[in-house]
């Protein structure tokens, strides 16, 4: 087949290739009906299942540390519980200055209870939220008012010049 030979109503071209309108109908229906079928046979997207989380038993446990950093200050953490869903504990610190906390808790079927005493400046016994607070803050004194610095002896006087009148 030449081009010249086909009329122009009847061709369709593809990468210099020449198809029938009936050859090229059919391709687009088949290709169609490939698409139609992938989609219909497509599965939703389902996130991956990382399995169930196991539940495990309390078990009895009891723990503590304690730690000086280069800053002189220490802290601490003792905590046990008894395997039934009850733990008692204590935690705290202590710096370089003397300032000192130290939390006593109570976790159990009553919910969380808190003992802390401490002698943190600006602290006073109070009892919020189930917590017990004892506090006797240390007792800084007011710093001196600031006066500008003296000589410590007297300045020499000197005498203003004299020259001779001529």
């Amino acid at each position: 087949m030449v081009y010249k030979d086909l009329p122009l109503s009847r061709t369709f071209t593809l990468t210099s290739r020449v198809l029938l309108i009936p050859q090229a109908a059919m391709i687009a229906k088949v290709l169609l009906i490939a698409a139609l079928a992938a989609v219909s046979l497509a599965l939703p997207y389902r996130a991956p299942a990382y399995g169930y989380e196991e539940k495990y038993a309390p078990q009895p446990f009891d723990f503590g540390y304690e730690t000086n950093d280069h800053y002189g200050t220490t802290t601490f953490r003792k905590e046990n519980g008894d395997g039934h869903g009850r733990v008692q504990g204590s935690y705290g610190y202590k710096d370089l200055n003397g300032i000192e906390r130290v939390v006593e808790y109570v976790a159990d079927e009553h919910g969380y209870r808190a003992d802390i005493k401490t002698n943190e400046p600006g602290t006073e016994s109070q009892n919020p939220a189930n917590v017990l607070l004892h506090a006797s803050p240390v007792v800084v004194d007011a710093p001196k008012a600031y006066a500008a610095p003296r000589p410590l002896y007297q300045a020499p006087r000197y005498a203003a010049p004299a020259y001779p009148k001529y």
